[in-house]
């Protein structure tokens, strides 16, 4: 028998050995490919141009965006706009998508994220989260695939205005820890906003790649690299050789998919909130206009204490009409924080366990990601690696975008330079493959941090006498309990000829290939029957009709967008002409008195007019704005 039902690339669908492969995934096409660095909290892209990478600034010139989306009553704000809601919109502006992307509504996490959020997230079909939104007077559900999606296609619209031409392939990156489930639903998440994904990149290898590429320091003979990765949502830690042909083989991974600067910030809000209370003897929890001002500030704050030692957090009419008040030391703020800022070091301790390394082995230690600004961090880091200095030459918010898109010019074949050209990336499993076994036990068969390709097997005996067949139930994760961790695939196997319990002996193997394909293989020893099967992970995945739904419902919002800003250019361009011809009276530029007068009339008519059609249509606008005009 062989199944095959689509492309898993399970936890290991990343990067590759094969050099010939990587020259076939990417074809000339005329349009660059850009890499993206899809964020919690900010995405940042980029692209290979004249024999260099070139951040990409958004059309407010930031080379980072946020990565919020808000729904107003009329209008959907992506980026900045976005996160400029917040404060007075919580409900409807949305953050933190990348925490909920590829899980389920019963994960403890998700559970536990919900309580902090300002909008409201529901329990969709099969388990799947959906953000419940209000826009044009309608409650609107999301996935966190589509509102991902939002964020990307901004991304792709930033690197189309920059480089005026149609972008279609991308590589993005995501975090070393995202299990197959995360992975697909980003793969989709590109999908929707009408991109090509033609490669996921795990984000410190793509930090690694952008220091190896930049060159700040010379790589003689072997480097051995770690990469500490701590964004606004994810922690990563990663361990590579770099040499000095180009070539970078990632060790070992660790990190947690929820660990970042949010969880700093919520730790800041709960602290005020608590003071609030004592102060005030008002809960604030229930107010989420409150919330949404205090957790601004507090992040605020908490990049100010960067730089500082303390700040104030000061906000007018906080909650029944109380000011609130309240410095903030550096001190407290590491207080609040030492607990993860540990996790992160422990972190860093186990990678160095799992590739066997000690860590004064650790030539260059990497940081990436906003936080990594945070003194205490850097602080526990250098202490660590016995007062190594950190490498911090290439912007931490930048540093995963520059590597994605080194990436994506390699695999694209749009470069002339021979770096790029020659780079290869062996990359590892973050995760352990392995097959359920008695008593719901999970039997690892490729362990976390086997390099790929990879191939494992192991022998199996029957449970019952005269058992005839068995199931394969094939799980990802790192749990004893396989049901604890996460299902890839299952199928079963027949045919074993009667025998007690324990003899008859089923060997099973598990297969990575080098794009990240698993293939299971079951054998009855005894008979030499065999069975085959290419594992993908469509278990919660989107269908192929949602998917297609969901890129025509993005193309309505694009449109809905658009008309939205024909609109407002159209009665910015009325009132620009209102505005004008008041001052041509104010100015006395018009001397014949009746026609003074007609005028007059005219922009009083026209002003009238404006206040009682809020919802006029761009036609509408511009008929008025000719009949001013020709006046």
């Amino acid at each position: 028998m062989m199944v095959k039902t689509g492309n898993v690339g399970s936890a290991v669908r990343k990067l590759f050995c094969n050099k010939s492969l990587n020259d076939m995934e990417g074809k000339e096409n005329g349009s660059p490919a850009i890499g993206i660095d899809l964020g919690t909290t900010y995405s940042c892209v980029a692209v290979w141009k004249r024999d260099r990478i070139e951040i990409i600034p958004n059309d407010q010139g930031n080379r980072t965006t946020p990565s919020s989306v808000a729904f107003a009553d009329n209008e959907r704000f992506i980026g900045d706009a976005a996160k400029n809601q917040g404060p007075t919109n919580p409900t409807n502006t949305i953050f933190d998508a990348k925490r909920l992307i590829g899980r389920r509504f019963s994960d403890s996490v998700v559970q536990h994220d919900m309580k902090l959020w300002p909008f409201k997230v529901i329990k969709g079909p099969t388990d799947t989260p959906k953000i419940v939104v209000s826009y044009k007077g309608q409650q609107k559900e999301f996935l966190a695939e589509e509102i991902s999606s939002m964020i990307l296609y901004k991304m792709k619209e930033s690197a189309e205005a920059y480089l005026e031409n149609t972008i279609k392939d991308a590589v993005v990156t995501v975090p070393a820890y995202f299990n197959d489930s995360q992975r697909q639903a980003t793969k989709d998440a590109g999908t929707i906003a009408g991109l090509n994904i033609i490669r996921l990149i795990n984000e410190p290898t793509a930090a690694a790649i952008a220091y190896g590429l930049d060159k700040s320091y010379d790589v003689i003979g072997k480097m051995n690299v770690v990469v500490f990765d701590l964004g606004g949502g994810t922690f990563d830690i990663s361990l590579l050789t770099m040499a000095e042909s180009g070539n970078f083989e990632v060790k070992a991974v660790a990190g947690d998919t929820h660990l970042g600067g949010q969880d700093f910030d919520n730790r800041m809000v709960d602290h005020c909130v608590k003071e609030f209370k004592r102060r005030c003897n008002k809960d604030l929890t229930g107010n989420q206009k409150a919330l949404g001002r205090l957790r601004f500030a507090c992040e605020k704050a908490k990049r100010i204490l960067s730089c500082t030692t303390t700040t104030s957090i000061e906000l007018d009419c906080l909650h029944d009409g109380i000011d609130f008040s309240m410095k903030f030391s550096r001190a407290k703020f590491e207080e609040l924080n030492m607990g993860s800022f540990n996790n992160c070091i422990n972190t860093v301790e186990a990678c160095l366990n799992d590739a066997k390394m000690d860590k004064s082995c650790v030539h260059k230690v990497i940081i990436v990601g906003g936080s990594t600004r945070i003194p205490k961090i850097q602080s526990m880091l250098v202490e660590f690696f016995n007062y190594k200095e950190l490498c911090k030459s290439l912007n931490p918010d930048e540093a995963v975008a520059y590597g994605a898109a080194v990436m994506a010019a390699k695999l694209s074949g749009n470069n002339s330079d021979i770096r790029v050209r020659d780079l290869v990336v062996c990359d590892v499993t973050p995760l352990s493959l392995g097959v359920e076994v008695t008593e719901n036990v999970m039997s690892v068969l490729i362990p976390r941090n086997t390099p790929i390709p990879a191939r494992k097997s192991k022998q199996f005996t029957t449970r019952y006498d005269n058992q005839s067949g068995v199931a394969i139930n094939i799980y990802q994760g790192e749990r004893s309990r396989a049901t604890d961790n996460h299902l890839l695939g299952k199928f079963s196997i027949s045919g074993i000829p009667p025998a007690r319990r324990g003899v008859p002996q089923v060997k099973e193997c598990l297969e990575i290939d080098a794009n990240g394909i698993l293939t299971c293989t079951t054998e009855i020893l005894s008979t030499g029957k065999m069975e085959k099967l290419t594992v993908t992970n469509e278990n919660g995945r989107l269908s192929k009709e949602e998917i297609e739904k969901m890129v025509k419902d993005a193309k309505k919002y694009k449109l809905e967008d658009q008309e939205f800003k024909k609109k407002a250019d159209a009665r910015n361009a009325l009132e620009d002409c209102l505005y004008n011809m008041k001052n041509m009276i104010k100015d006395h530029k018009i001397k014949n008195t009746a026609r003074l007068e007609k005028l007059k009339n005219a922009i009083a008519d026209t002003t009238c007019w404006l206040a009682k059609n809020k919802d006029a249509s761009v036609d509408e606008l511009q008929r008025e704005k000719a009949c001013l005009e020709s006046i």
